[in-house]
């Protein structure tokens, strides 16, 4: 048996891998051996001992561990030090002065697997290598390295012990997991492959780890020796291929792990990290490895326990390795090296071997010409627009949809599918739900009780499950609880369901069956921008491509990974991902706190959309000038003549789309009782330009209210609703039914202007309001709500909010003191609009500004939104064109457009002709420019507490922040601008 063994391990090491071009060779090599050479001749017996060492260093101790570092460096001439927990400003300070104590160059190290934040506080985090194994574009991953490699850079540390290249075949693998790129050997040595390149080009060394490979261990090397039971053909293909193919490259150094793995190491219970035959024999002879080899840290438990301190360093620098990382004691092990060279157990040329490697290491990486760090500004260069850009770009390419029975993914139909939102796991959900509810309702369904919860789940078509677990480290455990797989089999056996897995892959396998889970998503990880993606990814705004890097029994092989449709809804994100600045974006912050202090309107929301991402989506403000409710961005707002395009116009296309209504047909061809009336020959065409010589309105209310008191008269109103009333002006007050047909007549009556030319007119729009219930025998508010609102997903776009909506969820318009006398809170501000109910082509509609955004970015995508065409693009285009534009008329079809003078525009003097919108009397403004792919909603109550403050317009509030969002656009000259 024992000669089969040996044999094989013969077979084994005597096979050809080739040898690695000098990792640690610059392109000024005579000038790096010069400078090796150099400090070589100077350097005595214990300083070059002193090189091989690497401690641990901490920037958030006290100044007795400082002193202890420094007394460290000047004793024992130690070769570099390992960061430990801290901050990124406090480790830069410290590594001035430990520099500066030191007679040569430290190196530094730091484990930064997924970034900085690994280690530091106030630091960006990246994702972990299990996430970024799920994608596809190994760019991003070069990428990574690079901004990873500057984060190092910038606060003076000069290798980080990254990558791990691990092969995690064990799903039970306590201290790898989620620090594996996965279990397919081709794609974590991709990955690697493009990290180690990224990091490098900074001037940053890298580290592959850990040799010969801890990916399929069961116990942690920081607690125990773990021991792997592998044939040497099984290591060699499969744990030791990463580094094969890495040593084919620039890789500058390796770690040796703490493993016994007897088909390596015969000697029983040798930890790999301390034998001759791993480090000497395999790594570096066979394989051909020329960098830097590093221990793993030498006061684990893995190698701790295998000898005394000391003796442990001593065995270590024996097998070959270059840098002894964190010795218990360093007195102790310094001199049990000087005593064994001395005694000729190891011989100079050994030691001198290892010292010249790090010494050009530390050339490499820049420390022959140390310049001290510089300790301000270091927050604004490691946590930069880039990084999140990188992170955003990771996670959407990382996120992968391994099941979607009946194309599940993403959800299409929303107007008849209630959406409930159930949550498993015992992290945070916040951002998860919130970005689900950006698209529909989604109520948050809960109980302590499964039976309870049930019941309140009867009424729900699709149940989203989010199954969330911490963050905060990859070690955290990720396995579903029995009563979680309880209440998740109970709920997909009645419910369409999406699970969606905030948590390692393998959280999956606690799952015995999924076959009445019709979608399965794995987010990976339960971070703030995982949450919101997942979610665009589940609403369609943007499409699933990750691959799962691991298997998940047979039913989810590795590679499984589903493409999901992307049906073109609104997405967010940040303003550089669509090219404009987020510093010049927020300077609309600004104008709105100016809104505010100078009693232009209390509050209201501003939204900007570029490309279909929306960059810039908030609330300012108070519901009113007390202060006591400040508005969020789901707070309704009185859209008022913003209705005219939103409200009224889609059905006036719709009908002209179906060929019910031709745009040269005149209105008394249209509405059989304006025959003969001074409006009879008006086309459609010049009404909706406002060039009809309609007059502007009607102040019908006056009609209805006593000249002196302002109250309405007795005989056309009641103070409640009943039979002949039910026409609800506003809370207790209710119009008689009969009084429609006198606003209509009075319209039919009304004289024509005299002169020719524009003249904006509301009602025109009282008249299409009745065309479209005439024609379709259905109320304006119902076939808006049934062909546009609900399939769009917009549950607060509404007539008549108080229907659906509590009060303090509205902004609240006017104290009425002339025909309502009370302040009107939901109920339509125009007097015309209320008059009719709540529901008129001018005015009466409600919205927060991401609902109305949904309806605006449709019109902008060509007519087409959420996987459903609501429009042909010719229709949208035929309306957004100038009829009159000879005439001076800046006018589309119902749609306001910027001025021919773009001086006096309303709308921003940048936007193109192209564009179109509306704005509206209660100081709400939308607007979309194809050209520039922007949108933009501003929604206030400029008229709280009364009409006649018109400051805002006045100031032209909206039109500057119009411009600012213009001006925010990074690249003006490849945009046309």
């Amino acid at each position: 048996m024992k000669k089969i063994f040996i044999a094989s391990i013969f077979l084994f090491i005597t096979a050809s891998y080739g040898q690695q071009k000098d990792p640690l060779q610059t392109s000024d090599a005579d000038k790096q051996e010069e400078w090796v050479n150099n400090i070589m001749n100077k350097l005595t017996l214990k300083e070059k001992i002193g090189q091989l060492f690497m401690i641990q260093a901490y920037s958030n101790k006290d100044e007795k561990h400082t002193k202890i570092i420094i007394k460290t460096i000047k004793k024992y001439h130690i070769g570099g030090l390992i960061f430990m927990q801290g901050t990124p400003e406090k480790q830069a300070e410290l590594t001035n002065v430990f520099q500066a104590t030191s007679k040569i160059p430290l190196l530094i190290g730091f484990d930064g697997e997924w970034g900085l934040n690994m280690r530091l506080q106030n630091s960006f985090r990246y994702p972990w290598n299990m996430t970024l194994g799920a994608v596809q574009n190994n760019d991003l991953i070069e990428q990574f390295g690079e901004q990873v490699g500057l984060h190092c850079k910038r606060i003076g540390i000069n290798i980080n012990f990254a990558p791990v290249v691990d092969i995690n075949t064990n799903p039970e693998n306590p201290i790898i997991g989620n620090r594996s790129f996965g279990e397919n050997k081709y794609n974590i040595t991709e990955k690697a492959t493009a990290f180690i390149n990224g990091i490098q080009r900074t001037g940053v060394l890298a580290n592959a780890k850990h040799f010969p490979g801890h990916g399929d261990t069961s116990t942690d090397s920081h607690k125990t020796l773990p021991f792997l039971d592998f044939t040497t053909e099984r290591l060699d293909s499969i744990e030791l291929f990463p580094y094969k193919q890495l040593f084919k490259t620039n890789l500058a150094s390796v770690m040796i792990a703490h493993l016994n793995v007897p088909s390596l190491e015969p000697e029983k219970g040798m930890p790999t990290s301390i034998s001759y035959k791993v480090v000497t024999e395999l790594l570096k002879e066979k394989m051909g490895f020329n960098g830097l080899v590093f221990t793993d840290a030498l006061n684990m438990k893995g190698a701790a326990n295998f000898a005394k301190p000391g003796d442990i360093d001593l065995a270590a620098f024996e097998a070959g390795n270059d840098m002894l990382l964190i010795p218990e004691n360093i007195k102790v092990a310094l001199k049990k090296i000087k005593k064994a060279i001395r005694k000729n157990k190891i011989s100079k040329e050994r030691l001198n071997n290892s010292v010249q490697k790090i010494l050009k290491a530390k050339y490499w990486a820049g420390l022959n010409h140390f310049i001290p760090i510089k300790e301000s500004g270091i927050q604004e260069d490691i946590i930069t627009i880039k990084d999140q850009l990188l992170y955003r770009s990771l996670m959407k390419e990382a996120i992968t949809v391994v099941k979607n029975n009946h194309e599940t993914l993403p959800i299409k139909e929303l107007a008849h599918n209630k959406i409930a939102y159930v949550k498993l796991g015992d992290s945070d959900n916040l951002n998860f739900t919130n970005t689900l509810k950006k698209y529909t309702q989604v109520d948050i369904v809960e109980d302590d009780d499964l039976t309870d919860l049930l019941q309140k789940l009867k009424s729900y078509n699709t149940v989203i499950i989010g199954y969330h677990k911490s963050n905060e480290t990859p070690w955290k455990g990720f396995k579903m609880s029995l009563e979680e797989l309880a209440w998740l089999r109970e709920i997909a056996k009645k419910h369409t369901v999406i699970l969606d897995v905030f948590a390692s892959p393998y959280a999956l396998l606690g799952i015995p069956n999924f076959d009445a889970i019709d979608a399965v998503v794995v987010s990976y990880q339960n971070s703030e921008i995982s949450q919101e993606i997942s979610a665009q990814i589940i609403f369609g705004a943007t499409e699933a491509k990750g691959k799962l890097p691991v298997s998940i029994k047979t039913i989810f092989p590795e590679g499984t990974g589903l493409t999901t449709q992307n049906l073109m809804r609104l997405s967010y994100t940040i303003p550089e991902e669509v090219g404009m600045s987020s510093k010049l974006l927020n300077k609309i912050d600004s104008v709105t706190k100016i809104v505010v202090d100078s009693l232009m309107a209390p509050g209201g929301q501003v939204l900007v959309a570029r490309y279909g991402k929306v960059i810039y989506h908030k609330s300012f403000g108070f519901h009113t000038y007390e202060k006591k409710e400040e508005v969020k961005l789901t707070d309704l707002y009185d859209l008022a003549s913003v209705t005219k395009i939103i409200g009224c116009l889609p059905m006036i296309m719709k009908s002209e789309e179906k060929g019910l209504l031709n745009l040269d047909e005149t209105l008394g061809e249209l509405i059989p009782s304006l025959k003969g009336s001074n409006k009879d020959t008006v086309t459609i065409k010049e009404a909706l330009s406002h060039v009809g010589k309609i007059m502007p309105w009607i102040p019908y209310y006056l009609e209805t209210v006593d000249s002196i008191t302002k109250k309405p008269f007795p005989n056309l109103y009641r103070t409640e609703k009943r039979e002949g009333f039910s026409i609800k002006v506003t809370e207790n007050l209710y119009l008689i039914d009969s009084y429609t047909d006198t606003i209509y007549k009075r319209i039919n009556d009304v004289p024509q202007l005299k002169k020719a030319g524009y003249k904006y007119s509301g009602l025109v729009f009282y008249l299409f309001k009745k065309y479209l219930k005439d024609t379709y025998k259905k109320e304006m508010d119902y076939l808006d709500d049934s062909l546009f609102y609900q399939p769009l997903g917009a549950k607060t776009l509404t007539y008549n909010p108080l229907r659906k909506f509590k009060k303090d969820e509205i902004a609240p318009t006017e104290i009425d003191d002339y025909y309502r006398h009370q302040t009107l809170q939901g109920d339509v501000h125009d007097m015309g609009a209320a008059m009719m109910n709540g529901v008129s082509g001018n005015a009466g509609l409600f919205s927060n500004s991401n609902d109305l955004a949904k309806m605006m970015q449709m019109y902008l995508q060509g007519g087409y939104y959420g996987g459903k065409r609501y429009f042909e693009t010719k229709t949208i285009d035929k309306f957004n064109h100038r009829y009159f534009e000879k005439d001076s008329i800046r006018r589309g079809l119902g749609f306001d457009k910027p001025d021919l003078d773009p001086n006096i525009s309303a709308s921003s003097k940048y936007a193109s002709a192209n564009s179109f919108g509306h704005s509206g009397f209660t100081g709400t403004y939308a607007w979309v420019d194809p050209d520039n792919g922007i949108l933009y909603i501003f929604l206030s109550n400029r008229v709280f507490p009364t009409m006649t403050n018109n400051k805002l317009g006045e100031r032209n509030i909206r039109t500057d922040i119009h411009n600012l969002i213009y001006e925010a656009i990074i690249n003006k000259k490849e945009d046309g601008m």
